[in-house]
């Protein structure tokens, strides 16, 4: 019985870099490169009328952020899943990368072998990215990152995810340092329970970031909170409450348009 192949784009600006991966794959049976550019921007464009398995793009495209086109790809077509490369490792990226969507976040370094068996993971809809939550220094941000979130998530009536109990007790355990089998004593949870609350918090940043996302958006497009009064020393000009639930209404339906993709 004759599979499938896996269908891969490829987009950065580095033409040696991308011709290098267009190299390797060309030289598996389970591979096929349905396209590259040098712009993630076109890469998105380019996806829409045929779209991949698997989209390979530049994290540091100065034209449109792979970060970005990373959401953009998630929320429009959630089928296809994203690697991104970077130059170098470096713990924010990996965490801002975590928040984009995106399955795996390698180096440009990576060796042929290892990138393979990347992509065909990837593929199967495993998310090697999540494992960066095991990093102590990213179990860190993670902690801030809801922390930094709770003013917001009361103004939009707790809309945001929170964390539970047990995966506060995960990540503080993570920060603290450690092996996974070192956790399980720390937690008293065994490695699977671990995983699969790393899993849940793991689908929560993405959650927030595309609301947070949508909320930004959503603000641009509608009567502020708070309209400055016309003239110095007089009493600022509120929203009705019309207006406000109007608001909160049309976040609210954007919002649940997608959320569904992560459950």
């Amino acid at each position: 019985m004759k599979m499938d192949k896996i269908k891969v784009f490829l987009s950065d600006p580095q033409i040696l870099f991308r011709e290098g991966i267009h190299f390797i794959l060309s030289g598996e049976d389970d591979f096929e490169v349905t396209g590259e550019t040098t712009g993630n921007e076109e890469a998105f464009s380019l996806i829409e009328t045929n779209s991949p398995n698997i989209a390979i793009l530049s994290l540091n495209d100065s034209k449109a952020s792979g970060l970005d086109i990373t959401r953009r790809i998630r929320r429009n077509f959630p089928s296809v899943y994203v690697i991104l490369t970077e130059d170098k490792k470096e713990p924010e990226k990996s965490f801002q990368a975590i928040k984009s969507g995106a399955s795996a976040c390698i180096t440009k370094d990576t060796e042929p072998e290892h990138l393979l068996d990347i992509i065909r993971v990837v593929a199967q809809g495993s998310v090697p990215l999540m494992e960066e939550l095991l990093n102590p220094v990213i179990a860190t941000m993670v902690i801030a990152e809801f922390a930094d979130l709770e003013e917001l998530n009361q103004q939009f009536d707790n809309m945001l995810a929170r964390l539970s109990p047990k995966e506060q007790q995960v990540l503080a355990a993570i920060s603290a340092g450690g092996t996974i089998e070192q956790l399980t004593t720390k937690t008293d949870m065994n490695e699977e329970t671990i995983r699969r609350t790393i899993r849940l918090i793991f689908n929560k940043l993405i959650s927030n970031e595309q609301a947070r996302n949508v909320i930004e958006a959503t603000q641009r497009n509608m009567p502020p909170f708070l309209r400055p009064g016309k003239g110095a020393g007089k009493s600022a000009d509120y929203v009705t409450k019309a207006e406000f639930n109007e608001f909160k209404e049309q976040l609210m339906q954007r919002f649940k348009s997608f959320i569904g993709q992560l459950s």
